[in-house]
């Protein structure tokens, strides 16, 4: 059995204003109908592959499992990071934790925001290299080139192995120039590195040893102190702060000599940038990439895209040109320089524009939330609450609220009254009144939230019962 395991972190730069560091790409449906992260566990499903373990922040816990279930998957376990440290950290976390099982396991090591067009053709290569990992060889997998592509790492191969399409991997190769990357893409034996790794788990914990003894010593302590919440594996802080931040390319793949290289020649991409989406997007006979909510008028070879039904997107004479509306950003940018879309959010973030990091819609664990409107001394949201599911019980210091239900039935507490609300009904709640909604249905329950008063922030919270713990 091969044991998946989805590294689920990300600032959200790159894609932005759609993906945020507080909602990453691999969450948003980029393309398709259901998220890169969705489609990655989805992946590695059926027979010859266990259960996924997913490595992740404690803001998308619940966005993961919300998600999983979504598709039916049913994770192994989730891991909570206190903090990112990149890849090599959170690898290391992932082969002690699977050589508890088993010190033999198979591990496969996925990035959560990668597209691939035929899944099944990938599984196949992963099933094509399993033989060089069980026999101690760390597996790596490499595209076949399409362009000389400069913002990826490349691999470069050996001799051929028994298996067909496994190489003995000579060196990983840093993201090159323009021109290495020509000569790179001229010759046959080079590949995109994919950054996905299969390795047993006793394997990789030796080369830790070997190569980065630091990191897999201070993840041992933290999961040593880790402590179970709610189902998730939440690692030790406290240890955590000490691992050193490293990338598991630079920690253990480039310093090691046992590693093996599959040969992918399907169509795979990892969504790097708004020119990827582009290229990755149906086009018209123009080659304008339109979603809903849009309207072309001569434009070439442009990305226009809307979130949002109330936001008509129009473009005009555009040429190369990719345009995001959202509810709170819109970007503009020459589809060749939209990965300087990073330096546009640290930008913002230094002005301290909370769109840099904070998406419109703020997932929580019972749901999500939508600010319509901010104002001074009034804010009006949209809450949708999942059929089962309840916010804490709490009150306010410094707002009073008005809900008002347009989707689904609402019990609602206000200090001792207790009562259920239908659609089109609403409710006072007073400064200081101790609350709570809930939904007592079968259906999503969605309200609108009219808050009015001096602070409206969200840390204006005295939690008193909480189903998630946050109490």
């Amino acid at each position: 059995m091969i044991f998946p395991v989805l590294l689920c972190g990300g600032s959200g730069t790159r894609l932005w204003p759609l993906s945020r560091k507080s909602y990453p790409k691999q969450f948003t449906d980029v393309i398709g109908n259901e998220s890169l992260f969705q489609a990655s566990a989805r992946r590695f499903v059926g027979e010859g592959f266990a259960d996924p373990l997913v490595v992740t922040g404690d803001p998308f816990r619940f966005i993961v499992t919300e998600q999983l279930n979504e598709i039916g998957v049913s994770p192994a376990g989730v891991m909570i990071e206190p903090e990112g440290r990149n890849t090599a950290p959170a690898a290391a976390a992932a082969a002690l934790f699977a050589s508890k099982q088993d010190p033999d396991a198979l591990i496969l090591l996925v990035p959560s925001d990668h597209a691939i067009a035929n899944p099944d053709d990938f599984k196949a290569a992963v099933l094509a290299g399993s033989d060089a990992a069980i026999n101690g060889d760390i597996v790596t997998f490499g595209i076949v080139p399409t362009r000389a592509e400069t913002g990826y790492g490349w691999l470069e191969t050996g001799a051929a192995q028994e298996a067909k399409g496994v190489y003995k991997l000579e060196r990983f190769i840093e993201k090159p120039d323009g021109k290495k990357a020509k000569a790179l893409f001229s010759e046959g034996k080079y590949l995109w590195n994919a950054g996905v790794f299969l390795v047993k788990a006793s394997v990789l914990i030796d080369a830790f040893k070997a190569h980065a003894a630091d990191i897999l010593e201070a993840v041992q302590a933290s999961l040593d102190d880790a402590e179970m919440d709610l189902g998730f594996t939440r690692l030790g802080k406290e240890a955590w702060s000490t691992v050193r931040e490293e990338s598991i390319d630079y920690a253990i793949m480039e310093p090691s000599q046992n590693l093996t290289a599959v040969r992918f020649d399907g169509h795979w991409t990892d969504l790097g940038g708004w020119e990827s989406v582009w290229l990755e997007s149906e086009k018209d006979e123009s080659g304008n990439a339109l979603s809903e909510h849009t309207t072309a008028f001569g434009c070439e070879n442009t990305l226009l895209r809307s979130e949002s039904s109330e936001i008509e997107l129009v473009g005009i004479g555009l040429k190369n040109t990719v345009a995001v509306a959202m509810h709170d950003a819109v970007m503009v940018a020459d589809i060749s320089d939209a990965q300087n879309v990073k330096k546009a959010v640290k930008v913002l973030k230094e002005r301290g524009a909370k769109q840099a990091q904070q998406f419109p819609v703020d997932h929580r664990p019972w749901g999500w939330f939508e600010t319509l409107t901010l104002s001074d001394r009034f804010q009006v949201k949209r809450i949708y609450v999942h059929p089962g599911a309840a916010l804490s019980l709490q009150s306010h210091v410094h707002r009073s609220e008005h809900w008002i239900v347009v989707q689904g039935t609402a019990r609602v507490t206000v200090d001792e009254d207790v009562k259920l609300l239908s659609e089109n009904q609403s409710v006072y709640i007073p400064l200081g009144a101790v609350h709570r909604m809930e939904n007592p249905g079968k259906v999503p329950m969605v309200l609108i939230e009219v808050q009015t008063g001096p602070y409206l922030g969200e840390d204006d919270i005295i939690r008193y019962e909480d189903i998630y713990a946050r109490s």
